[in-house]
């Protein structure tokens, strides 16, 4: 099992994870808000401004204080690798 580190010594499975959003969009915002509502959010900003939105496959919404590219790293270049492959 894969884990990324979401910044501040919380970590999440990478298998879990759907899609990294930006927090900036309207409707990004109402999934956000939709998911306070329904406590389907986690909250992992430590207080600190939104900088990624990652969607797991549970449905459930993870707000945090780090890039995606510091938290993919590495690993949002191999995905986009193994996508081109399964292109060809």
């Amino acid at each position: 099992m894969a884990m990324l580190n979401i910044g501040f010594g919380s970590m999440i499975n990478k298998d879990r994870v759907m899609a990294a959003l930006s927090p900036d969009s309207a409707p990004v915002k109402r999934m956000i808000s939709k998911a306070k509502q329904d406590k389907m959010l986690i909250d992992a900003t430590y207080g600190r401004k939104t900088k990624t939105v990652i969607i797991t496959d549970t449905n459930q919404i993870i707000i945090c204080a780090f890039s995606a590219e510091r938290i993919f790293g590495s690993a949002g270049d191999s995905l986009i690798k193994f996508m081109e492959t399964e292109d060809e």
